[in-house]
């Protein structure tokens, strides 16, 4: 089988005969199969490929996809096996992201930062978290991001420039652990930390317990009253979980009167799920 694209319109082919057509106008949806080849699994193919093309089965990705109400039971089948569900006079397929360690990360900081204020990423990668704090900052705040590994700074910088926020963040090279060369006892409304390593980079090289506990009380110094430090933990077989059972054991020796923690676990989720932390100075 085949499919081949003209503009908005998909073919579905079979021994280089066409057997179904679907379209994408706007988001909207139209599928198509020949009778003869119907109740094959052909316009299920044909539907998955062009949402998998669209976006709609990215869990990253938000998506909304309208279709016409289906005229009889094998077409009605198909939609709700893809989620379509009845809005009215059409079918609506509305698809949200994910909730992620990282995604709720984002949300707490927003929910939680003012625009203007001075954010710190104390472990850039390739610089997706120090993008969003840019924007969380706005054109009055300032984002400093560190990352031991020049590849990440480079990432970082060039990511940051592409998007046009150069003029409000940066990355440095600099080893987390000594993040109070790089920021001033309480100066920083934010110390966003994701630990681990660097995507797309050697696995063998990543972020451990005798880098991360000192980091993470530079952090805290760093902080001014109410400022939030977040970070997400990682565990599994190539870094066990060292690393994250230091920093809950730093969590959780802090005092109460200076500290508020949360430590955000995914209850159904496997051991080594990434885990969500924050800390929000009094």
């Amino acid at each position: 089988m085949e499919i081949r694209r003209e503009g908005p319109v998909y073919t579905l082919y079979k021994e280089k005969a066409p057997i179904g057509t679907a379209r994408l106008e706007q988001d909207a949806v139209w599928v198509e199969i020949d009778p003869a080849w119907r109740r094959r699994g052909y316009g299920s193919y044909l539907l998955k490929e062009l949402l998998r093309q669209n976006g709609g089965l990215d869990p990253k990705t938000e998506t909304q996809f309208t279709a016409p109400l289906p005229g009889d039971d094998a077409a009605r089948a198909l939609a709700a096996k893809f989620d379509f569900v009845p809005a009215g006079d059409h079918l609506l397929r509305r698809r949200v992201p994910d909730l992620s360690a990282v995604g709720l990360c984002h949300e707490f900081l927003a929910a939680h930062l003012l625009p203007g204020g001075f954010y710190v990423d104390a472990t850039c990668g390739n610089g997706h978290d120090t993008e969003f704090l840019c924007r969380l900052a706005g054109p009055q705040g300032k984002v400093l991001a560190l990352d031991i590994q020049p590849r990440a700074v480079e990432a970082t910088n060039a990511r940051l420039a592409a998007a046009g926020l150069d003029g409000i963040g940066r990355a440095v090279v600099q080893d987390h652990a000594r993040l109070g060369e790089q920021v001033a006892p309480g100066t920083a409304d934010c110390v966003l930390f994701n630990f681990g390593w660097l995507p797309g980079a050697d696995h063998e090289v990543h972020s451990t317990a005798a880098g991360s506990i000192p980091a993470l009380q530079a952090a805290l110094t760093a902080l001014k009253p109410r400022g939030v430090l977040a970070a997400v933990l990682y565990s599994g077989q190539v870094i066990g979980d060292s690393e994250k059972q230091a920093a809950l054991a730093f969590f959780r020796s802090l005092p109460l009167t200076k500290y508020t923690v949360l430590v955000c676990e995914f209850a159904n989720w496997a051991d080594t799920a990434p885990l969500p932390c924050f800390i929000l100075k009094k």
